[in-house]
C-alpha cells in the first residue's frame, strides 16, 4: 500500500517561519527560528524588511501588506524600501522568492526509499509547507502582484519544480521548466499535489488534523 511506501521516504519538517535562515540551516532545524524584524544596520535594511514584510503576510495575507507597513515594522523611514525593492512589487517579489528557496529546499531534503515512496513523501511535503505558511504560499503564485521576469524569482521557482520533475522522472538531471517536452507526467502530479494544498487551505477537508489522511486517501486512488 502507498501509505507504507510514504513512511520509508524521509521528509523535513517544514519551518513555521523560514526566511531568516534559508541559507545557513538546514530544513530540520528551522522549527525554532522566528522572523524577528531588526532595524537598520550594517548592511541589513534588504533582509530585515524582508522579515517584516513576511511577517504581514502571515498575519494579513498579502492584500493586508503595504510597503509604509513594512518599513514602520522594520523600524525604518518609509523612504527607505525603494533603496532596495524599487516599489512594493519588488518587495513581494523578493519575499516570494524566499518561498520558493524555502519550499525547493525541503523538497530536496526528501530521501530514502523509492522513486513512488518519495512522490508521496514530496507532496506531504508541499502541503505541510501550505498549512505553515498559508500567506506565503498564496502569495507564490499571485502573478499579478510579483515581478514574474525578476532573475532571482525565476531561478527560484524553476528549482522548486525541478524538485518535484527529477523525482517525477527518475532522472537526476530533469531540470525542463513547466510545460516543455518529457514534463506531462511532473504537471500532472504537481497539479493534483497543488490543487489539493489549495484546497486544504481553502477548508475543504476540515476539520483540522484531516488534511494528511486525504491525501492520503487521494495518493492511493
Amino acid at each position: 500500500p502507498l501509505i507504507a511506501h510514504r513512511r520509508r521516504s524521509r521528509r523535513p519538517t517544514v519551518a513555521p517561519s523560514i526566511l531568516t535562515v534559508l541559507r545557513t540551516r538546514m530544513p530540520s532545524e528551522l522549527n525554532d527560528v522566528k522572523i524577528e524584524p531588526r532595524g537598520y544596520h550594517h548592511g541589513d535594511l534588504r533582509a530585515s524588511l524582508i522579515a517584516a514584510a513576511a511577517a504581514m503576510i502571515a498575519e494579513t495575507g498579502a492584500e493586508g501588506f503595504s510597503l509604509r507597513g513594512a518599513a514602520r515594522r522594520a523600524g525604518v523611514s518609509a523612504a527607505a524600501p525603494a533603496h532596495h525593492f524599487g516599489d512594493a512589487r519588488g518587495l513581494l517579489t523578493a519575499v516570494a522568492t524566499e518561498g520558493f528557496i524555502a519550499l525547493s529546499n525541503a523538497l530536496e531534503a526528501v530521501t530514502g526509499g523509492d522513486r513512488r515512496s518519495m512522490l508521496i513523501a514530496q507532496a506531504h511535503t508541499y502541503l505541510d509547507f501550505a498549512l505553515a505558511h498559508p500567506g506565503l504560499f498564496r502569495l507564490m503564485w499571485r502573478k499579478e502582484m510579483l515581478d514574474m521576469a525578476d532573475d532571482a524569482h525565476v531561478v527560484a521557482g524553476k528549482r522548486a519544480f525541478a524538485a518535484l520533475n527529477r523525482v517525477a522522472l527518475g532522472n537526476d538531471m530533469a531540470t525542463a521548466a513547466p510545460g516543455a517536452p518529457g514534463t506531462a507526467a511532473s504537471v500532472a502530479w504537481w497539479s493534483a499535489v497543488h490543487g489539493f494544498a489549495t484546497l486544504a487551505l481553502d477548508g475543504a477537508f476540515a476539520p483540522q488534523g484531516k488534511h494528511h489522511p486525504a491525501l492520503d486517501t487521494l495518493l492511493d486512488a
